[in-house]
């Protein structure tokens, strides 16, 4: 299975990719919804990626780039393409068959063209069809309205309301727990 849509292909991570990850980790305007709290060196970040190509099962985490895709004059998908963001499935559990899902596109510039929900769509697709997976699930912020969005676009339900849940600079917000559940 490839995962390649019409915008965009998810990827492994690759050695390359350490400026590219460590500029996004430490990107204070994202901690407040990855629940970072520290700056990543390099160093730390090189020993990620060197332990990435480790299976899914042995690491309960996976990430992939996401590319944004570069047609060539046929139609078919270049070499060339950037990054511009990231898919994750985290506290993979293989007994219960679930898995958790981040996402994020890092800039605001390549947000809303489509991109997130291709993503989180062959991501879906490759948790149902080749890992088996009976459910997938997200924590969003309530006020997070594109997150929410998107997640139900793909036919995540809310399910739970965690209030009082993240502080983040002073303030408490509330959060969803989204799901989605095979078919």
């Amino acid at each position: 299975m490839q995962l390649i849509g019409e915008l965009i292909q998810l990827r492994a991570l690759e050695p390359s990719d350490l400026d590219q990850l460590y500029k996004w980790e430490n990107d204070t305007a994202i901690w407040s919804v990855s629940g970072t709290l520290a700056p990543f060196s390099r160093f730390v970040l090189e020993q990620y990626l060197a332990s990435s190509h480790e299976d899914i099962y042995s690491n309960k985490q996976l990430r992939l780039i996401i590319d944004l895709t570069i047609h060539d004059d046929e139609g078919q998908v270049d070499n060339d393409s950037r990054p511009i963001g990231c898919i994750d499935l985290f506290d993979f559990d293989p007994k219960n068959r679930k898995a958790g899902v981040g996402i994020l596109i890092a800039d605001r510039a390549d947000r809303g063209k489509g991109y997130a929900t291709e993503a989180l769509n062959l991501l879906v697709d490759y948790c149902f069809d080749i890992l088996d997976l009976h459910q997938l699930f997200s924590n969003v912020r309530v006020d997070n309205e594109n997150s929410v969005a998107l997640f139900k676009k793909v036919g995540f339900e809310v399910t739970g309301l965690k209030q009082d849940w993240i502080l983040y600079s002073g303030r408490w917000y509330d959060e969803y727990t989204m799901q989605l559940i095979k078919k």
